[in-house]
């Protein structure tokens, strides 16, 4: 089970005064491309479950990763999570093909046809993200410039298993700076599906 804080950020400005106030802090940047698939029947989003590839810097590293049933409520986010790396060459391959996913040696891939019945993989698409992690309070935080066709959203996201006290801990950072704020209420694949920023209000 992951459990994670997320918090909207109104606009480009609020996002540059967080990146500011943390700069300190600043561990890593990764410059993220995420791929989502379905199968053919829909056999994994009729069961809320959500296929990923994600790319990091270009083809340095790729993790496919298997979401299931996330609900998020006022800002915190549950739901269960499972991850691998996999063959960067070959999820290329499994985006210009998604046949590809069939015969690969990934055990998840393996475990999502059995589990799933997938005999069909396709792909949605998807978007980039640009995820600034800092450590704060004990805690990586990530802040995200997230890029969709139709437009730029941004967010921070912190992995805890107090999320309580860090949502407050992040709200009372972003009140006593004056960084406009709500809690988030959909996921970045949320948005993407819908194909609308106004999916956040």
């Amino acid at each position: 089970m992951e459990v994670e804080v997320k918090i909207r950020l109104d606009d480009a400005l609020a996002h540059q005064k967080v990146a500011a106030l943390l700069a300190s802090n600043h561990q890593v940047t990764h410059l993220q491309e995420n791929v989502f698939f379905d199968g053919a029947q829909q056999e994994l989003s009729s069961k809320r479950a959500v296929l990923r590839l994600r790319f990091y810097n270009g083809d340095q590293r790729c993790v496919v990763t298997l979401k299931g049933k996330a609900v998020i409520i006022d800002g915190i986010s549950r739901g269960s999570e499972v991850e691998e790396d996999i063959d960067v060459a070959l999820a290329r391959a499994c985006v210009a093909d998604p046949s590809q996913f069939i015969g690969s040696d990934c055990k998840l891939i393996q475990q999502i046809i059995r589990e799933y019945k997938c005999e069909i993989f396709l792909c949605l698409g998807g978007f980039r993200n640009v995820r600034n992690v800092y450590d704060w309070e004990g805690v990586k935080l990530e802040l995200d410039e997230t890029h969709y066709a139709f437009g730029t959203t941004y967010e921070i996201e912190c992995e805890t298993n107090d999320p309580e006290r860090f949502r407050q801990l992040l709200g009372e950072l972003l009140d006593k700076n004056g960084i406009t704020y709500r809690y988030s209420t959909i996921s970045k694949f949320g948005i993407f599906r819908s194909g609308k920023i106004d999916a956040l209000h």
